[in-house]
């Protein structure tokens, strides 16, 4: 009898655990590769933050299918897990699946990855060899031999610079230890960082409006707590999202709530800047935007930069990949995930087709695979590693077929306050037939006409 296919796994988070179960289930041998220490390494992070969709939307069927068998106790579907919530209750249970647990090696990062006896520039029999891995642990560098590869190693340790053109920004480096990346945990651990400073947080996706939406409540605790909004953009209201249309919940009422805090100028709002260049002055922090003639500035004692990630792809350097120039995802997702032509609705469910490389048995997913794209459900991870692993077990019907149902994303954006004098209180917060703050406290209190009427 032939040995089962080697599927090597690069990352055990919560798409990179799903993948294996999947392959588990193929009749497949998974070998799940860890940097961190322990399973969803990058997710314990930003474990204080609280993921927009419930448990739900958050766990893998052939996860649920491994744990069963187990007694585990599936969450409250309707409950909206932290990060460190999924951790422990999710992927640490699964992790440790007598099924399961043989076959992941933490603190096993992957520094390349090639085809045996093959560099990238020779084709005749290229097929055929396995994929050389070589990764390093404790004992030092080590190799081992796939036949099939999927990266999902995310892209959490890649976040984007400061810089508005993609590059670091001048002196960036400089001040590096006045700069945070990603999500701080300004209202526990990083409290003592940030209580009573002027903040700057540079973004405009969930991670800089949920941080500037936590720094607004320190401010509440520690009243000289200043946080600065610097939008690259011109438009604030593009951030707000879509409220109440939103199918996600949580995700619609961070958007309004934020709206609400800009609007009652408890976050300062800079708009169209677009930052150049970062200089220490003393204790505090120069933040430029020089443009031609132009130039502003903003003085800040802390820069929190939450402008995304991108993926690291340097260990896959000698395999024949093929990306979109833009997004640095494989091409033929690019359309369908391209925040330039998608800022609203859902991305459909893809699978094997679209993630697999020119590089036959290598396969992109999850996070990484959506390159630079800025927004994506675990839910489409479980889908996409699904279709793959069927996809190497040769099952090209399962790997076609779509499984998966998405929540819509509701509006594209929200505006700013129902009339140019900011009046009634700002938008409502979550009732979309009320025009304002005030009309949907009307309306709560069974009220008849327009509640901002007065």
């Amino acid at each position: 009898m032939d040995a089962a296919k080697t599927v090597a796994i690069i990352g055990a988070g919560p798409v990179g655990l799903a993948a294996a179960a999947h392959v588990l289930e193929r009749g497949l041998e998974p070998i799940v590769l860890e940097a961190g220490e322990t399973v969803g390494h990058a997710m314990r992070q930003w474990g204080h933050v609280q993921l927009f969709s419930p448990w739900e939307y958050n766990i893998d069927k052939a996860a649920v299918r491994l744990l069963a068998a187990t007694g585990w106790n599936s969450p409250e579907p309707d409950q909206y897990p932290t990060g460190a919530e999924m951790a422990e209750r999710y992927l640490e249970p699964l992790a440790a699946h007598a099924a399961l647990a043989p076959h992941i090696r933490t603190l096993s990062r992957v520094t390349g990855i090639s085809r045996a006896g093959f560099d990238k520039m020779k084709t005749k029999g290229r097929e055929k060899a396995p994929f050389e891995i070589r990764y390093q642990n404790g004992q030092g560098p080590k190799v081992m031999k796939a036949d099939a590869v999927i990266d999902v190693s995310g892209t959490w340790h890649s976040p984007n610079p400061a810089g508005a053109n993609g590059l670091p920004a001048i002196g960036e480096k400089d001040v590096a230890d006045r700069i945070a990346y990603g999500m701080p945990d300004v209202l526990g651990k990083d409290r003592a960082r940030y209580a009573g400073k002027t903040v700057a947080v540079l973004g405009a996706g969930h991670s800089a409006i949920g941080t500037l939406i936590d720094l607004a409540k320190l401010a509440e605790q520690a009243p000289r707590t200043r946080p600065v909004w610097l939008l690259r953009g011109s438009d604030p209201a593009k951030a707000f999202g879509g409220g109440a249309n939103d199918k996600l919940v949580a995700r619609g009422q961070l958007g309004a709530a934020f709206a609400a805090l800009v609007t009652a100028g408890r976050v300062e709002l800079q708009s169209e800047f677009r930052v150049s260049h970062l200089i220490a002055d003393g204790p505090r922090l120069v933040i430029a935007a020089v443009s031609g003639c132009s130039a502003r500035r903003v003085m800040a004692d802390e820069l929190i930069v939450a402008t995304g990630f991108r993926p690291d792809l340097e260990f896959v350097r000698e395999l024949r990949i093929r990306l979109d120039p833009a997004i640095e995802c494989p091409v033929a997702l690019a359309p369908l995930i391209d925040p330039n032509e998608h800022s609203c609705g859902t991305v459909r469910p893809h699978g094997a087709r679209e993630l697999a490389q020119d590089e036959p048995g290598f396969y992109f997913a999850g996070m990484k695979s959506y390159g630079r794209a800025p927004t994506f459900l675990m839910l489409t991870g479980y889908e996409q590693v699904r279709s793959i692993a069927a996809d190497i077990a040769g099952d090209r019907a399962a790997a076609e077929r779509v499984e998966l149902v998405l929540p819509e994303t509701g509006v594209c954006s929200r505006p700013l306050a129902p009339d140019a004098n900011n009046c009634c209180g700002g938008p409502a917060l979550s009732d979309v037939d009320a025009c304002c703050a005030a009309d949907e406290k009307a309306k709560q209190q069974g009220k008849t006409g327009c509640g901002c009427a007065a």
